[in-house]
């Protein structure tokens, strides 16, 4: 057997959806994406993103579960905090593939990977947050002064738009197609200049323009699309298309070129909005501006806490709140949002409460001993709240439809065991998206109602998807029963380097064809 070369691009979408990927390919109307499904492999991916969207990049990264790096979103709760902390360095439970290759001797030049930041000791060169869609760290890179020396090479990303600081503000998609359009071939002139800049035999990009268009610019008209290329979707596919064709001209002929994303576009149909009200309703949450809808009754005044955070916050308009919030920094910004968020809870009569969600329903149970105000005990207790909140969400009927409203209610101990898993919701709600959700109804609820703050025409579902082509990669084949967790040991295989056996995934025969 001949030795297996060892240079590979990989690229990464964000949100990049597979089925319009393959409806223009085929179309012909995205022809490098067309030379990759001709010349190699592909398949449809089972991922993560399925119950925690934003898990499927650190999964894609480790190989492993959620319940075993621990990482799924922006803000996360954890053991010994009363509520959630932000994304930041050395919150993974596992090391990413590429940060296994370096410490085995193999070089790599990764570049913007979402939710991610350079291992302690990377030899590599390493950018993050330059030019993605949403930024969870400060730019920065490895060695420290590349990403300056990238800047001043390609100057700033020029996107001017980030998610974190746009919130719920809505965005015009003919505007958003050309903006994204522009950006994606600037990451493609940054990530070209990286190729040149030092050798390397793993070159790892992600492109977050596509993250932003599945939100912005998806519209009914794109399911089961057969190539209308006049959607700002299509102008956005069709500069990702002209980014790998110039990243794998760069990369030469003898380099393997591997597309991935975790996940798909589908209608922002989610009743996360309607969740905390919700879940009081069913007895769960107390707050300090009156009684418990179901529990406490009694009479008298209610005992109302004054917070002067929140009634400043309040009094300003929204407009001035964003534009001030844009200048404060990342970690006092982070503070006084929950604080806001948190201000009306009592914790002395919470029982579950809400976490910050990207349109799914996460549920944390207020446990004692690991929330230090928690009074739910551990055991038969907190098994009880488990299945009362379960049975009460799955009750529950968008009367819009007579349908019901949740499709699951998924609890993190059976779907993602592991040592990190108190870093993730206890309860994972996953709405019917057959619909527009903007009320729920039930005998033990009642009707709560109210319209989405979220105004974002798409969001995340499964499944992913994943093409290959180049040395090494078995032409005209597919995978079968595939996962987003076996890209780590696939590259791992792929570069000589043995993968530990605690891995959950599995690597692709399919991409090791020497």
């Amino acid at each position: 057997m001949a030795a297996a070369p060892r240079r590979v691009l990989v690229i990464g979408l964000e949100l990049g959806d597979g089925h319009l990927v393959r409806a223009w390919s085929n179309a012909g109307l995205l022809p490098n994406f067309r030379r990759l499904f001709d010349a190699g492999c592909w398949g449809w991916l089972d991922t993560t993103a399925d119950l925690l969207h934003i898990s499927a990049w650190p999964s894609i990264y480790t190989g492993d579960t959620p319940g075993n790096h621990g990482v799924y979103f922006t803000f996360q709760p954890a053991t010994g905090i009363q509520g959630y902390r932000r994304f930041h360095e050395g919150i993974y439970g596992r090391p990413t593939f590429w940060g296994r290759l370096d410490a085995a001797g193999v070089g790599c030049t990764v570049f913007d990977p979402p939710y991610s930041h350079a291992e302690a000791g990377f030899r590599g060169a390493y950018v993050h947050d330059w030019g993605c869609w949403a930024h969870y760290l400060p730019t920065g890179s490895v060695p420290a002064e590349l990403v300056g020396e990238l800047e001043h090479a390609c100057g700033r990303f020029p996107l001017g738009l980030e998610a974190n600081d746009i919130g719920f503000m809505p965005l015009d998609p003919a505007e958003m197609g050309g903006k994204l359009a522009g950006s994606a071939a600037a990451k493609a002139r940054a990530a070209r200049w990286l190729m040149k800049k030092r050798p390397w035999e793993l070159f790892f990009t992600v492109f977050g323009e596509t993250h932003a268009a599945g939100h912005y610019c998806w519209s009914p008209s794109l399911e089961g699309t057969a190539g209308d290329r006049g959607t700002p979707m299509f102008r956005v596919y069709e500069a990702i298309d002209q980014a790998i064709g110039a990243l794998e001209t760069e990369a030469g002929a003898d380099c393997t070129t591997i597309v991935i994303s975790g996940d798909r576009c589908g209608p922002n149909f989610a009743g996360w909005h309607l969740l905390p009200e919700t879940l009081a309703r069913l007895g769960y949450a107390g707050d300090n501006e009156g009684a418990s809808p179901v529990h406490e009754k009694e009479g008298g005044r209610p005992h109302r806490r004054f917070d002067p955070v929140k009634a400043l916050r309040d009094l300003l308009p929204k407009d001035f709140r964003k534009s001030l919030a844009r200048r404060l920094p990342t970690a006092l910004r982070d503070k006084l949002a929950q604080r806001v968020d948190t201000a009306n809870i009592d914790w002395s009569r919470t029982r579950a409460y809400c976490l910050p969600t990207d349109l799914e329903g996460y549920i944390r149970i207020n446990l004692r001993g690991r929330e230090p105000q928690g009074i739910v005990a551990a055991g038969d207790e907190y098994a009880r709240a488990l299945h009362d909140i379960s049975s009460g969400l799955l009750e529950l009927r968008n009367p819009a439809t007579g349908a019901p409203a949740v499709r699951r209610v998924i609890a993190a101990d059976e779907a993602f065991p592991g040592d990190r898993r108190p870093q993730l919701p206890d309860l994972i709600v996953q709405w019917a998206a057959d619909a527009p959700i903007r009320a729920v109804s039930s005998a033990r609820v009642g009707s709560v109602s109210g319209e989405s703050p979220d105004t974002r025409s798409g969001t995340h579902r499964g499944p992913g998807f994943v093409v290959a082509a180049g040395p090494g990669v078995a032409r005209g084949t597919t995978l079968d029963a595939a996962g987003v967790l076996d890209l780590a040991p696939t590259i791992l295989a792929r570069m000589g380097v043995a993968a530990p056996g605690s891995l959950t995934g599995k690597a692709w025969p399919e991409l090791l064809d020497f």
